[in-house]
Formats: structure tokens, sequence, C-alpha cells
């Protein structure tokens, strides 16, 4: 068997398809779900919480090279070369993480509750 007709059996596999539809679906879950956060979520969060903009909440560990700080934004930290610690970036990551893993439960949950169960094993004898 050729190699190509080796790959194109193994590509045709139903597993392997629907994994691939898998990763693509779940590539464009997690953008909508990150949009979902940064968007929806985190700015009322940070309204609540004095105004903060998780975007740029961040520690300067070492001020840059070519701009001495404060910095107004990240941005401007990341452009002057300083060292952060970019915790508003951390916190949204937890979040979009939290809600992509509950989804991921309830798909799980769901796909168990119409899955029939498995036959039990009959005793020996």
């Amino acid at each position: 068997m050729s190699i190509m007709s080796e790959f194109k059996e193994f590509a045709m596999k139903g597993n392997v398809l629907d994994l691939a539809v898998g990763l693509i679906i779940g590539a464009e879950f997690g953008k909508i779900v990150n949009s979902l956060v940064n968007d929806v979520i985190m700015p009322p969060i940070g309204l609540i919480i004095g105004g903060i903009d998780f975007k740029n909440l961040f520690i300067t560990l070492k001020e840059g090279a070519s701009v001495v700080g404060p910095y107004a934004t990240l941005a401007d930290a990341q452009k002057a070369g300083a060292v952060t610690i970019n915790v508003g970036l951390f916190v949204t990551s937890i979040i979009s993480f939290t809600i992509i893993a509950f989804a991921v439960f309830l798909l799980v949950k769901s796909f168990n509750k119409i899955r029939p169960e498995p036959a039990a094993p009959k005793p020996a004898p």
C-alpha cells in the first residue's frame, strides 16, 4: 500500500474527522469566550472595583531603558522595555479558562446522559 493511500485511509476515518471538527469548533469557541470575558464581563467588574481597566493592570518590576515610568498603559511599558507582571491579563485568562472548563463540563455531562449505559459484565460461572 502506498504512502498516499495509507494517508487517505487514515484521514478519512471517522475519528480523525471528528477530532478535526472538534478542534476547529473548540478554537472558535475559545475566541467567543475570550470576547465575552474581555468585552462583556471585565469592563463592569473593573467599573465596580474602582474603574480599573484589567488590560492595564500591571506591576512594574524594572523600568525600561528608553522611557522611565510610571507608565499609563501596559503597551507603553512594553514599548519602553519595562519588565512587568501582567496581573490583569492573568486574571482575565483565569476567568476565560473557568468559563471554558464549565462549558466543557456541561457538554460532557449532557453527552453522558444521552449515551447508553455500558452493559454490566456477566458473572463468572
